[in-house]
Order: structure tokens, then C-alpha cells, then sequence
């Protein structure tokens, strides 16, 4: 077969997966059990990243139907059984778990249009992996947890006084997630709040709703999920989602997103006392020490490109050992280049578009504020060019290699978001250690060294919330993900994500005093 008839198939499939994908779409809200259009009839377009071109279109939601959720989640928590019926949440999320896997395929493409993200990603951590526990760990742990224990006597009363700790759902939980790999976080945020029994308003990035919705329509159509346990409210209205901060019927914020727009949530549910989960920005650092293994060093660089770059985890600044600093940056720039950038679609791409051209833009100024400050562009630093012309609308950023600037530059302390690395020369262990450290930021990191005892006690001295050694992978949804100072507040995942959406409660009552035994 020619390669111009392969080019040509490859076309025909990136644009029909796009259609296939508006022509399933779901483009409903899910409130108090029901699929709605908005109340004002109005809807938002979705647009592909690859090509620029609509998708399909989504119910835009207003402040009516944001009101609506709100109150239908918390009449659910306040008069259903389903913060206390550990059996019935059960039940539930193992329905829901089903009806996913059932339309795994549909849902696999469905990203692929929406979020830009290549096919292999989605058989990772943009799909595969959080299908595989994001709901079944929770469901899991839910009936094994000590949701109550009992503490040594105390008190007035010594022997007769008894003290029980009990874990209680929070409430109503408003759940806000990002663009970059929106089912990964749904499922992690969905999973642990509601096997906890907590009720949710499920608020969608308007770049990827679609996710979301097909959601709300498995829950809908194929569980036993009580009206209101779970509203999904798509809005491209920044003023709309604000209502969810501020209402004081919302007890709790688990957003994923910028440190920039978690900071406002914050502020916005001060007054109400929200409990926060935030997981923010990073700027994270892989450190190549000497002695490390010349594949560690291409291998960490080339995962800044995997989704352009698009993962808060991205270890975007590189710190090499002075010794091999040189070819380090020859290695990393000639990988660069060699990367398969292009159409999702297509399975060998690893570098796909990034979510929007407002993002493409951001990018490249990142890049060019770089450029205008005296950085080296060793390779990349603009759009991609020749591009086929089906993709000529997307919003593709050539991957690009940074040097020549010091950990105080602009591009070596603020995330951007796309395919971009900056590479930092170090001296020793210790001036790797406090360059890593000097940033606001403290989300994720990797040391590379033939040493494991010496990458550990690197790892030990990292002030981040997830770390990994010689290629070590920290994922999982028994595992917490979250960061230090302004990489976020809490964890997702794990034991300690679970427990992110309990409150404590301690009860103490005096028993009866025991009857003493008769005489024989």
C-alpha cells in the first residue's frame, strides 16, 4: 500500500472519529436525576484541538440551573439514606463502574476528540488506568474503613464514660475539573466522595465537557444512584461557576486546576468556612545526577512531551550535573526533535495539540518572554509547521528545549502548560536539592542515579507531595496525590483522599453502671 493512500486513511480517520464522537455525545446536564437542556435553551460549542473545528455542542448551563444542582444535592444528603447507606453506595458505584466499561470504546474516542489527547495516553493514565480503580478502590475501602472507634475511658466518670470517634460525610461536595486529562480526575474525585456518602455538583472545564455529561447519563439510565447524589452542570460561564464557591450550601470545593484560579475558590468559600481540596500547578524537577544511566536522561525529558505537555506533574525543569550538562542538552534536543508530533488519532503520535488556542498562545509567549530575556532555544520555541491540512486550525506547539537561564527566570518558575523544558545546570547533590526546593510550587519530582540509596535520600530532602527514583511511578488510586505550598491544599487518592471527604465526630456517653453478680 502506498504511503499516500495511508496518509490518506489516516485523514479520513482523524475526521471521522470526530464525528463519531459529536453524533454519540451527550449534550444534556444531569440535575436532580433528570437530563435537562439549560433553562435558557442556550448551549456552548465544542471544539476539536486537533483541527480547531466544532465538535458538537453542550447545554450552558446559567445561575438558575447552578441553583437548581445545588439544592437538589443538598436535599439529597439532608433527606435520603445515601450518606448512611454504605450498602446501597456500594451497589451504586459498581452499577456505574459497569456502565462505563460497557461504552469504554465510545468513551476512549470521545476523549481522543475533545481533550487532543493521543490514543496512547488513553490507554494510560487519561483512561485505562483510573477505569481500572478510580471507582473500585474507593468501593473497596468504603467497607473495610473504621468508620468508628472507640477511645479509653476518661473524664468525670472514669471506667463509665465512653468516647467513640465516628466518620461522617462532609456534605455537598462541589466538584470542579480540569481540560488536561478530565476523566482521570472525575473518576478520582466521583469515586472516594461518594463512597464516603457525600453528595455532588459536578462542574466540568467547557473545553471537555462531554466526559462529564456521557457521565451523568450512566448514572441516569443505568444506576440506582438517588436523584441529586450527582448533578452534572456544564457552563462556559466563569460567573456561573462562581456560585459554587460563594453558596453556603455547599460544603466542600474539590477543584483540579491553576494555582491562579484555586487561590480565588479559597477566598470565595472563606466566608462559609468550605472545606478545601485543591491540587494546583507545578513546576516540577527531574535531577540527573552524574552517575546516571544516559537512557534516564532522554527518558525523563521525552514525558514533558506526552499530551504537549499538558500534566500538572510534568517535571518541566531538568537539573543536570554540570559533567554531562553539554550532552545532556544534545541528547534531550535531539529527542525533541525526533518526536511524533501530529493527528491523536494516529497510535505512535506522542506530541498532540494543546487544549485551546487561547493555551497555544500562553505557550508561546512563555516561550517568547524566554527568547526576549536571553534564553537559548536549542530546538522547537514556535507552532509546527507543515502540518496535513486537515490539522491546519489545530493548536499544536513544536516541543521545545531551553537553556541559558538561571532557576530565577520567569520559564524555570512558572508553569506553562505545553511541551516546553527547561535544562539547569548543577554543581552537587546539595545545589540540586536547593534549586528543586527554590520554587512556589512543590507537586511531583525524579532523580536519576545508579545509586538507589542515593536517589532515596535526594528524594527524602524534596519538598513535594509525590517523588519518583530511577523511573519509580507513584500512580494509583491507593496512592496520595497532592502538593506542597502552592501546588495545593489535601490529597486526592489513597487512604488520605478518602478521608479528604469525611468529617470527624466525637461522641461520648455514660454508660449504666454494670449490675453486680448475686451471692450464690
Amino acid at each position: 500500500m502506498s504511503s499516500a493512500k495511508n496518509a490518506e486513511e489516516r485523514i479520513e480517520t482523524s475526521i471521522d472519529i470526530g464525528r463519531r464522537a459529536g453524533g454519540r455525545a451527550e449534550s444534556r446536564m444531569l440535575i436532580d436525576g433528570q437530563l435537562v437542556a439549560s433553562a435558557s435553551g442556550e448551549q456552548f460549542d465544542n471544539l476539536s484541538p486537533a483541527t480547531g473545528q466544532p465538535l458538537g455542542s453542550t447545554a450552558a448551563a446559567d445561575a438558575d440551573d447552578m441553583d437548581r444542582a445545588i439544592a437538589a444535592a443538598r436535599r439529597a444528603f439532608d433527606e435520603s439514606d445515601w450518606r448512611t447507606n454504605r450498602r446501597l453506595r456500594a451497589r451504586c458505584l459498581d452499577q456505574l463502574q459497569s456502565a462505563i466499561e460497557r461504552e469504554q470504546d465510545d468513551l476512549r474516542e470521545e476523549l481522543i476528540a475533545e481533550v487532543g489527547c493521543p490514543v496512547m495516553t488513553t490507554q494510560s493514565a487519561q483512561l485505562d488506568w483510573p477505569l481500572a480503580d478510580g471507582l473500585r478502590y474507593p468501593a473497596r475501602l468504603m467497607l473495610d474503613f473504621p468508620w468508628e472507634r472507640t477511645l479509653d475511658g476518661g473524664g468525670l466518670f472514669g471506667d463509665r464514660n465512653v468516647r467513640m470517634v465516628v466518620k461522617e460525610p462532609v456534605g455537598v461536595v462541589a466538584a470542579i475539573t480540569p481540560s488536561n486529562f478530565p476523566i482521570e480526575v472525575i473518576l478520582n474525585k466521583l469515586g472516594p466522595a461518594l463512597a464516603t456518602g457525600n453528595t455532588v455538583v459536578l462542574k466540568p472545564d467547557p473545553n471537555t465537557p462531554w466526559n462529564a455529561t456521557r457521565l451523568g447519563r450512566l448514572i441516569a439510565e443505568h444506576t440506582d444512584i438517588p436523584p441529586g447524589v450527582v448533578n452534572v452542570v456544564p457552563t462556559p460561564s466563569n460567573d456561573v461557576a462562581a456560585l459554587l464557591g460563594a453558596d453556603p450550601r455547599v460544603d466542600m470545593i474539590s477543584f483540579t486546576g491553576s494555582t491562579a484560579v484555586g487561590k480565588l475558590l479559597m477566598r470565595a468559600g472563606a466566608d462559609t468556612m468550605k472545606r478545601m481540596f485543591l491540587e494546583l500547578g507545578g513546576k516540577s524537577v527531574s535531577i540527573v545526577l552524574e552517575d546516571a544511566p544516559p537512557a534516564a536522561i532522554v527518558g525523563s525529558a521525552i514525558g514533558v512531551c506526552v499530551h504537549a505537555g499538558q500534566a500538572c506533574a510534568a517535571t518541566t525543569r531538568m537539573l543536570v550535573h554540570r559533567s554531562r550538562f553539554d550532552d545532556a542538552v544534545a541528547s534531550v534536543t535531539a529527542a525533541y526533535q525526533a518526536v511524533p508530533i501530529g493527528d491523536p488519532v494516529i497510535p505512535e503520535t506522542l506530541v498532540g495539540p494543546v487544549i485551546s488556542a487561547a493555551q497555544k498562545r500562553r505557550v508561546l509567549d512563555a516561550v517568547d518572554q524566554a527568547r526576549a530575556d536571553g534564553a537559548e532555544i536549542t530546538t522547537g520555541g514556535g507552532a509546527v509547521a507543515n502540518l496535513p491540512d486537515h490539522l491546519a486550525g489545530g493548536h499544536y506547539v513544536a516541543p521545545t528545549v531551553i537553556v541559558g537561564v538561571d532557576n530565577g527566570a520567569a520559564i524555570a518558575r512558572q508553569e506553562v502548560f505545553g511541551p516546553v523544558l527547561v535544562v539547569l545546570p548543577f554543581d552537587d547533590d546539595d545545589e540540586a536539592v536547593r534549586i528543586a526546593n527554590d520554587s512556589a510550587f512543590g507537586l511531583a519530582g525524579a532523580v536519576s542515579s545508579r545509586s538507589l540509596e542515593r536517589g532515596m535520600a535526594i528524594a527524602r530532602r524534596i519538598r513535594t507531595g509525590s517523588f519518583g527514583v530511577n523511573g519509580g511511578m507513584f500512580y494509583g488510586a491507593d496512592a496520595p496525590f497532592g502538593g506542597f505550598k502552592n501546588s495545593g491544599v489535601g490529597r486526592q487518592c489513597g487512604v488520605e483522599g478518602f478521608e479528604q471527604y469525611l468529617e470527624s465526630k466525637t461522641v461520648a456517653y455514660r454508660a449504666p453502671r454494670a449490675k453486680a453478680t448475686p451471692p450464690r
